[in-house]
C-alpha cells in the first residue's frame, strides 16, 4: 500500500500565515490536497506538522489523516520527511510513500490515480510527474529507498536520493500544470488563487 505524506511543518515565513489554512475554492489548501489524494485512490494519509503544530492539529482534526509532529522542523523539509519515514518503516504493509507539499494545492486526482497505477514495488524506485520538462509533485518513493532518505544530507534533501536513482525513475509526462505550481508567497497566491 502506498501511504501519502503531506509535508506541512514549515513556518510559512514568506507567506506570512500558515499555507495549510489558506482558502482556495471554498476549502483550505490542506483540505483540497487531502480530498484530491482520497479521490485519486490513496487510502492512508499522514500529515507532518511542525511550526505552530497544536493550532494546526486543532484546525485539521476533522480530516481523515494521521498527524505527526516534527519538533526539528527548523532543520528543513527533509527532517519532516524523515519523521514520516521512521513512522512508516514500522508498517510492513507500506510499500512506498507518495510525498506532497502543502504549498502545491492544485493536485489532480487523475494524476494521483495514474501515479499509483504506474508504481511497481518490484521495479521503479521513484515515480514523478513532469510538466513541460519540469519535475513536480507528488513524488512516490519505494520502501526500498527509506534507508537512503533517512541518511540523506539535510542540506540537499530528498533531491539527493532522487538524483542517485535516475535510472530507477518513472517520469510521467502530464498536462497538469498544478504539479509544478508552488504557491509560497502572497504574490503567487493572489496570482493563482481566485479571490486570493
Amino acid at each position: 500500500m502506498i501511504v501519502a505524506v503531506v509535508l506541512s511543518a514549515g513556518e510559512s515565513s514568506r507567506m506570512g500565515r500558515p499555507k495549510a489554512l489558506l482558502p482556495i475554492d471554498g476549502q483550505t489548501f490542506i483540505e483540497r490536497i487531502v480530498s484530491a489524494l482520497k479521490q485519486g485512490g490513496v487510502e492512508r494519509i499522514v500529515v507532518v506538522l511542525g511550526f505552530n503544530a497544536e493550532e494546526l492539529r486543532r484546525r485539521i482534526a476533522h480530516l481523515p489523516v494521521e498527524i505527526l509532529v516534527n519538533s526539528d522542523y527548523k532543520l528543513g523539509q527533509l527532517s519532516s520527511l524523515q519523521v514520516a519515514v521512521r513512522y512508516l518503516e514500522a508498517d510492513n504493509n507500506c510499500t512506498g510513500m507518495m510525498v506532497h507539499l502543502v504549498d502545491h494545492p492544485y493536485i489532480d486526482p487523475a494524476l494521483v490515480k495514474l501515479m499509483l497505477q504506474r508504481f511497481d514495488p518490484a521495479k521503479p524506485a521513484i515515480v514523478v510527474p513532469r510538466h513541460q520538462g519540469k519535475r513536480g509533485h507528488p513524488v512516490i518513493f519505494s520502501r526500498s529507498l527509506f534507508g537512503e532518505l533517512l541518511n540523506a544530507p539535510l542540506d540537499q534533501g530528498a533531491k539527493a536520493v532522487v538524483n542517485a536513482h535516475r535510472d530507477d525513475t518513472v517520469e510521467l509526462d502530464t498536462e497538469d500544470a498544478g504539479s509544478t505550481l508552488d504557491i509560497d508567497t502572497p504574490e503567487l497566491y493572489r496570482q493563482h488563487v481566485k479571490g486570493g
